[in-house]
């Protein structure tokens, strides 16, 4: 199996594909990831992968974790993940895991916290419409009314209304690799990932269920193209 990998997202960028197209593509920089820790069923009670990215000096790391490092003999690293695996066979303390292991064509999740955008009323946080512009109204982009009468006599819960916005973790699925760079260890992705620069971003295979969903959606225009050709030879040969 596959494990994720940690990155960090450069920057975005356009790359021209082979019709002349172009594409909106994030540059992750992805690895080098060193195992730090093998889970394993047995003793833990699930299988997993703790994994480092971003080396540093023992100098910049507590005791509880220099401890830890120094009983595996490795370097500090400043961002550790775990990551659930099926199987740990194949995988060891200390070994490289890089950006080498996706490939061009395949489909990948990224996850991240996105930028975090405040305090935000309801038009930018929930799309809301609004009141009028004009014609004397003094309701141009407030909530608007959020309760009812003496009954029930309160706000529901998960009422759509101001508050902060963004700064969470967030998912990106099925993401096309469009390059693969392992002497530099980038990635471009097609499409935006969460994040402002230097983001932290975990990257892993997507689930093969979308896979299947998305060809089976794509040879959909093909199968129709091909039909209504033969509909039409049939017709002129008629």
């Amino acid at each position: 199996m596959k494990p994720g990998l940690i990155g960090k997202k450069i920057a975005m960028t356009q790359i021209f594909g082979d019709g002349g197209n172009y594409y909106g593509a994030s540059v992750i920089e992805v690895g080098p990831c060193i195992v730090t820790q093998v889970k394993n069923a047995a003793k833990e009670g699930y299988n997993a992968l703790q994994l480092g990215f971003d080396e540093l000096e023992f100098r910049c790391v507590n005791r509880a974790m220099r401890g830890h490092y120094e009983k595996k003999g490795l370097r500090p690293y400043r961002h550790l993940r775990e990551i659930r695996v099926s199987d740990t066979e194949g995988f060891s303390l200390g070994q490289k895991l890089n950006v080498g292991a996706f490939q061009v064509g395949e489909r990948v999740d990224v996850t991240g916290v996105s930028k975090g955008k405040g305090f935000q009323g309801v038009i930018k946080r929930h799309h809301k419409r609004g009141g009028p512009a004009s014609h004397g109204s003094c309701f141009h982009r407030s909530t608007g009314s959020i309760g009812q009468r003496t009954y029930p006599g309160k706000v529901f819960k998960l009422m759509k209304l101001p508050g902060h916005m963004g700064d969470e973790q967030v998912t990106v699925r099925n993401l096309k690799v469009l390059r693969v760079d392992p002497e530099r260890n980038l990635l471009v992705l097609n499409g935006a990932v969460p994040g402002g620069e230097n983001a932290l971003l975990l990257i892993r295979t997507a689930n093969p269920e979308f896979e299947k969903r998305l060809k089976s959606q794509e040879a959909r225009p093909a199968a129709a193209a091909e039909t209504s050709q033969v509909e039409e030879s049939q017709e002129s040969a008629e």
